[in-house]
């Protein structure tokens, strides 16, 4: 098991690495001039300019500055903006609002995607696995942009049902709805999985002996049926916890939600390059450190895993 572990870690370091050079070297390609940017309308005398250009190694070759910014993240230092604030700050008062947001998104996908697969997989070729079926494919067909202004100008524009964008009703008012739009194409997948699982359960042998002991529908299902069957469910689900985080990126900024992703649309637009490497590393860290857990807990539950 410590051999798994520690390959996995190394595995998880190497692509850390991978992921940020790439991060870095995209932000590193960006056009456009972040001093002349943070200047406005006004421009900079040229001795100034040469000393934030030095103090910031804007000029020092792509492989330097992202060695010195490695090397700080190993030190617990994401750097700071071309303001002098330190990125690790500024993303501190935006993680609150996208946790919630995404922990919100990650129980409605859980709870009503497994609900819908259940029913769907104990009625297949029925009405009602018939339409969730359907459902799931129109819902994944559409992207999420045009869900979450359509829901926006319906739900809140038009019927007055829920706030059309901001956090200042709290929760769960303010956040139900960007965390539907959110969760839509984590719970057609995971509807679609479960309903498989449950078909596979269902057809096994030793739930047919369980039925054929004259078992209750409800002990079978809900113990035998369920449990089995959950287990991928929540594999899926625990990886796309990760994911979410990164796609409240896409809603935060339709809804007008003060969270990591607006933080990140205003860096792009203001060129401000370390607060855009430091919100994807910190991302980038959140997603692979979900995924080795899972792993782990999964090489744990099965211990074929280890040897793969």
């Amino acid at each position: 098991m410590t051999r798994f572990v520690l390959r996995r870690l190394l595995e998880l370091l190497v692509v850390f690495i991978g992921v940020t050079f790439v991060i870095y070297a995209l932000v590193f390609a960006l056009k456009g001039d972040p001093i002349a940017s943070l200047a406005g309308d006004r421009p900079l005398p040229a001795t100034v300019v040469a000393t934030l250009r030095a103090r910031y190694h804007l000029d020092d070759p792509l492989i330097s500055q992202y060695w010195r910014w490695l090397t700080g993240v190993f030190r617990g230092d994401l750097g700071t903006d071309f303001t002098g604030r330190s990125v690790s700050e500024r993303m501190a008062s935006r993680w609150p609002t996208t946790i919630v947001l995404a922990l919100t998104a990650w129980v409605l996908e859980v709870v009503i995607g497994a609900g819908l697969g259940l029913i769907s997989g104990l009625r297949q070729g029925g009405t009602i696995d018939r339409a969730v079926l359907l459902g799931t494919i129109v819902i994944s067909s559409i992207p999420i942009f045009v869900v979450a202004v359509t829901s926006q100008l319906l739900l809140g524009v038009n019927w007055g049902w829920v706030p059309v964008a901001g956090t200042q009703e709290g929760w769960p008012v303010a956040f139900l709805l960007p965390a539907a739009c959110l969760a839509v194409f984590g719970l057609a997948a995971v509807s679609r999985l479960m309903r498989g699982s449950v078909i596979d359960s269902v057809r096994s042998d030793y739930v047919r002996t369980l039925w054929a002991k004259g078992l209750s529908e409800r002990r079978v299902v809900g113990v035998h049926v369920l449990r089995n069957a959950g287990i991928p469910v929540l594999t899926f689900a625990a990886i796309d916890l990760g994911y979410l985080l990164g796609g409240a990126i896409i809603v935060e900024g339709i809804f007008n939600m003060p969270g990591i992703g607006q933080l990140l649309f205003s860096a792009i637009r203001n060129h401000e390059g370390p607060v855009v490497v430091g919100v994807s590393t910190a991302l980038v860290i959140i997603f692979l450190v979900i995924s080795a857990l899972v792993d782990i807990a999964n090489s744990l539950l099965d211990p074929r895993i280890r040897r793969d």
